[in-house]
């Protein structure tokens, strides 16, 4: 199995930064890609940013050239810097992690909160 905790998230004005974490532990030499995906009260889950196991990163438009997403150097760790924000940017931030052995593993979700 992969396990993944997430930290980093709080309240911020908008115009402000922050940084989100995402530490895989189990089997992690399984995983092909890890990237973060966000909810919005009322709104379904949808696709933030995605680092795969090779270096290619993919955004969604809405956050494209104000979040940046890395990963450690061990691989199990990602990041998400968070540039910019908008009050439009509050949501559960989700990590996930895609296994070629258990599929999608998701963590417990964080709270990200951009006052106007």
């Amino acid at each position: 199995q992969v396990h993944l905790v997430e930290s980093g998230g709080g309240l911020v004005q908008a115009g402000g930064s922050l940084r989100l974490s995402c530490v895989a532990s189990g089997t992690i030499f399984s995983i092909n890609a890890m990237g973060w995906y966000r909810q919005a009260p009322g709104n379904q889950r949808v696709f933030v940013a995605l680092i795969t196991s090779d270096g290619r990163i993919y955004y969604a438009d809405s956050v494209k050239g104000r979040f940046t997403i890395s990963r450690g150097n061990d691989k199990s760790t990602v990041n998400l810097q968070m540039n910019s924000l908008k009050p439009d940017d509050t949501a559960v931030y989700y990590c996930n992690a895609v296994s070629s052995y258990y599929g999608d593993s998701w963590g417990q979700g964080i709270q990200v909160t951009v006052s106007s």
